[in-house]
């Protein structure tokens, strides 16, 4: 596997609708790994297709390190409720802002492994699945965050 660059803010390819997959085979699936290797070096819980430079409708979510999902072409088909939250991006580092997203999605999409699946998702990992497919769609958090601080918030424990 391998570390891949992150795209900054301002990359072009960030700003681009990204074109389905038409095609999964091993060099995808190594692609997906090579993303995932690169989120977890990040510290990210979601990366996308475009924040490593590759235009495609791919994008891998971890939220707690131990349930890794590789969505290929994915789409939402459902959406409830709205709840807001401070969001962070590694193509937009040591900014944060408040993000308004679906507080629970159903997300259509196809396995590694060629396979149409379906996963319901609420929390942390609705709001990133949300994150990532925006990406797919050339929208940075930034671009519908309700504000945008440098440097997160403090939370009180």
């Amino acid at each position: 596997m391998a570390l891949l660059e992150i795209k900054k803010a301002g990359d072009p390819v960030l700003k681009k609708v990204c074109a389905p997959v038409e095609k999964i085979d091993k060099r995808l699936r190594k692609f997906l790994d090579d993303m995932a290797e690169t989120m977890y070096a990040s510290e990210g819980v979601g990366i996308a297709a475009p924040q490593v430079g590759e235009s495609i409708r791919a994008v891998v979510v971890d939220v707690d390190k131990k349930n890794r999902y590789d969505l290929i072409n994915p789409v939402i088909t459902f959406r409830e409720g709205l709840v807001i939250d401070n969001e962070g991006c590694l193509s937009c580092p040591d900014l944060f802002g408040d993000v308004e997203r679906a507080a629970k999605i159903r997300v259509e999409y196809t396995t590694r492994f060629g396979k149409k699946k379906n996963l319901e998702a609420e929390g942390l990992l609705a709001r990133c699945i949300q994150h990532e497919l925006d990406h797919l769609d050339g929208q940075l958090f930034i671009d519908i965050a309700k504000n945008i601080t440098k440097g997160r918030k403090k939370t009180e424990e």
